[in-house]
């Protein structure tokens, strides 16, 4: 990795690049396209965090963090969460350290906000990342949420 690794907002200027990342065609069941994470942004307004990760001018990746959604049953506020919503490093720039760093970015910028722990989640099975997440200190919390599995990471 370059010492020019970066997040950027997504912006008008960048929207089209973004929309253009495609993880491997083998990997495309594991993460939604980065088009549907930009519409899903949109109505969570300031909740949802969604970055381009560039090294030097190259864009590299996508991730989308989300801050503060509460997973409590029926909504009441009493299990606030952030984390890691969505995360997909570009076919030809897997295996580089994008993924680490986005990552570490997200949990960086969790840790500014206050949080204490970082929550992400994953598709389970022998293709799915769950030994990258592990790989980065995320536990199963035994929970799961659209088929995948709720990690978390202690602060």
């Amino acid at each position: 990795m370059t010492s020019s690794l970066r997040l950027e907002k997504i912006t008008p200027d960048n929207v089209d690049t973004a929309i253009a990342l495609r993880v491997r065609p083998d990997q495309e069941h594991l993460v939604a396209p980065v088009v549907k994470s930009l519409a899903e942004a949109y109505p969570y307004g300031r909740t949802a965090w969604p970055r381009l990760i560039v090294d030097g001018d190259r864009p590299v990746g996508f991730l989308m963090a989300f801050f503060d959604i509460d997973f409590a049953a029926g909504g009441n506020g009493t299990d606030l969460r952030s984390g890691l919503w969505r995360l997909a490093i570009a076919a030809g720039e897997q295996g580089r350290g994008y993924g680490r760093f986005a990552v570490e970015s997200v949990v960086e910028e969790v840790r500014r906000r206050g949080g204490t722990r970082v929550t992400t989640s994953w598709h389970p099975g022998e293709d799915g990342p769950e030994r990258f997440y592990l790989g980065l200190g995320f536990r199963p919390t035994g929970e799961s949420s659209g088929g995948q599995t709720v990690g978390e990471s202690e602060l």
